[in-house]
């Protein structure tokens, strides 16, 4: 066998790895990674029949089932110029057949799995040409959008509800996704994630696009990608980019590998590369003990990067990260860097057998490292870290400030709120902050604050922001000492296993939750359900649905005050949505639909005065 031979049997069987890898869910490099790595080997052996088949997915103990038309993979584009390119193509063979106007439509592309769905057989994207029956998914629990039958899609998770209850235990959404299709019995986290209505089947033809035409098509992807983006609660990783007109498709045809009429377009943050000196573990709020890399400094994206995160211990371990590693890094979207890929491996890898912050015996937890006691000090400080962040009306109180009050014992809240200018002084902060942080207390009480931040605040799990927002809709917040899951589940949107935990976290914190009613917090109440149709607003018992970049305030804010007022605040326009309030750069495609079922399409500003008529 040649060198060179050997060298692409090499390449292929690496290629082959991070596929699976792919496919099971834990990716180990990135899809541009990927792509750049098939990119090598197209140059070396151009006619390598990988190059020419549908990267294989594995459901081992699944039903094989034959696709009525191939599930075919998408050519790739990450550069302006690979888009042209492609743009050029289309021109030439459209021309050939005597087209001259060409329309693209561009369409998210999910992040998920790709599956199809007749209505009788849902199926797995397989090699392609065969996939795996996986009906179970629906009988698990996963919520086709739309109903079934509309053909071929993505079975994803709610971004905002991964990244809320679950990206602390998960590295990527497809992760648990993959686990939900592969496995027998659901873990906690999957059984959760379904109960709660979180997981998805989306089918392509549900999500919004937009149809450009191919002369500006160049100039109006990148705000289009922007507008697309902002509409889509899923995990995206680019656009789908396909020619519309059917006579097109047929003359341009596919190769084995994808159709010649369509291009995902990607982009790629910047990267650097640099080497490790050094791992820092670092403790959060649930436990979970994380790998951050000290890394030699190096300037990316106008800024002087020193620190890395590696994601996980399981990372860490699988690819041999450790001092004198060679790395790249990246930063999209100017963002927290992250590990790309790893170019040499370091030669020792270990790993802290003790908490960094406790020095208790740590656990494995899948790819985590886990510290369990509660009284840990980095979960303590990151608990009343988190309570003043969510809270957000006490300012001075950064994370420094926070680990130095908890390292001279005043480790809970109940004793942060007691101290006086005098305490603060002892602690070793100087006059003048230690009377801004005896401000910064009373005004978090003073200054109103809605019940749901407060009861967000306090870091119950299944508990974020919005579940607080809908569970004080129906029961005020000094009842929920007798709150039991019978209670919780009997709201829209609460699962068994989901209420059963906020029980039990509610149970556990009830007791330091009283005593902070008792400070005299001034609560702005979530409006009870049964209470809204008596109130005065313009909006009360109105459908409506925000979309768009506001000025006045985020969409957040402005959904809360309107949820305050009684109106039924809604994420997507339907048959009973009232008004659709656009800010800057609002989707066509809401405004679309909002004209379908005669919603009244108005302006952040016809809103406010709306809200306040003459």
């Amino acid at each position: 066998m040649s060198d060179n031979k050997a060298g692409v049997e090499q390449r292929i069987k690496k290629l082959e790895a991070y596929n699976s890898a792919y496919r099971d869910g834990k990716p180990l490099i990135s899809d541009h990674e990927y792509d750049r790595l098939v990119g090598e080997l197209r140059s070396i052996d151009p006619f390598n029949p990988f190059l020419n088949r549908v990267e294989p997915e594995d459901f081992k103990t699944k039903r094989e089932v034959r696709h009525p038309l191939p599930m075919l993979s998408i050519e790739k584009a990450y550069s302006q110029k690979e888009l042209e390119r492609f743009v050029i193509r289309v021109k030439k063979e459209a021309a050939e057949i005597g087209i001259r106007e060409i329309l693209f439509s561009i369409t998210p592309k999910l992040d998920g799995l790709a599956g199809r769905d007749d209505g009788n057989v849902f199926a797995s994207r397989g090699n392609g040409e065969i996939g795996y029956e996986i009906s179970s998914a629906f009988q698990k629990g996963v919520y086709p959008i739309g109903g079934r039958g509309l053909g071929i899609g993505e079975i994803v998770i709610l971004k905002s509800y991964f990244d809320e209850h679950l990206s602390d235990n998960f590295e990527h959404p497809r992760n648990l996704v993959v686990g939900i299709i592969n496995s027998d019995t659901l873990n906690m986290f999957a059984e959760k994630a379904i109960e709660d209505r979180a997981v998805h089947f989306v089918p392509y033809v549900k999500l919004n696009s937009r149809e450009v035409a191919a002369e500006d098509l160049l100039s109006q992807i990148e705000e289009v990608t922007e507008k697309l983006f902002s509409e889509v609660d899923y995990p995206v990783d680019g656009m789908v980019v396909s020619v519309t007109d059917e006579r097109v498709r047929d003359h341009m045809g596919a190769t084995a590998h994808h159709y010649r009429w369509q291009i995902a377009v990607k982009k790629k943050g910047k990267t650097a590369v640099t080497s490790v000196i050094n791992i820092i573990w670092q403790v959060g709020r649930t436990g979970n003990v994380t790998p951050v890399l000290e890394v030699f400094p190096v300037s990316l994206s106008g800024a002087k990067i020193k620190r890395v995160t590696a994601h996980n211990a399981g990372k860490v371990k699988a690819e041999k990260i450790g001092p004198g590693a060679e790395i790249e890094i990246i930063r999209s979207g100017e963002v927290i860097p992250k590990l790309e890929k790893v170019i040499q491996p370091s030669v020792q890898t270990e790993f802290p057998e003790k908490c960094p912050s406790c020095n208790s015996i740590l656990s494995w937890d899948n790819d985590f490292l886990k510290c369990t006691m509660s009284s840990c000090p980095a979960q303590v400080e990151q608990g009343i870290f988190h309570f003043f962040k969510i809270l957000g009306t006490a300012e001075w109180f950064g994370i420094k400030t926070i680990q130095k009050l908890v390292s001279k014992g005043y480790d809970s809240l109940k004793k942060i709120y007691f101290m006086k200018e005098e305490d603060f002084i002892e602690v070793g902060f100087g006059p003048v902050q230690s009377k801004n942080l005896v401000n910064a207390l009373r005004i978090s009480k003073e200054k109103a604050v809605e019940d749901w931040r407060f009861l967000a605040a306090f870091g119950i799990s299944d508990l974020g922001t919005g579940d607080s927002r809908k569970l004080l809709a129906h029961y005020r917040l000094e009842r929920f000492g007798e709150l039991t899951r019978e209670d919780i589940i009997k709201i829209h949107g609460f699962g068994e296993k989901t209420s059963e935990s906020i029980e039990n976290g509610i149970q556990k914190v009830w007791e330091w939750m009283q005593h902070m009613m008792n400070l005299g917090f001034n609560l702005e109440r979530t409006p009870l359900e049964d209470e809204k149709e008596a109130s005065d607003s313009s909006i009360a018992g109105k459908g409506i649905v925000f979309t768009g970049k506001m000025n006045k305030g985020s969409r957040e804010d402005m959904k809360a005050h309107a949820v305050n007022l009684g109106a039924r605040v809604q994420s997507a326009v339907n048959t009973k949505t009232d008004y659709l309030v656009c800010g800057e750069k609002a989707g066509a495609g809401k405004i679309n639909k909002a004209k379908e079922v005669n919603a009244r399409v108005i302006t952040e500003e016809e809103y406010f005065k709306l809200l306040k008529p003459d």
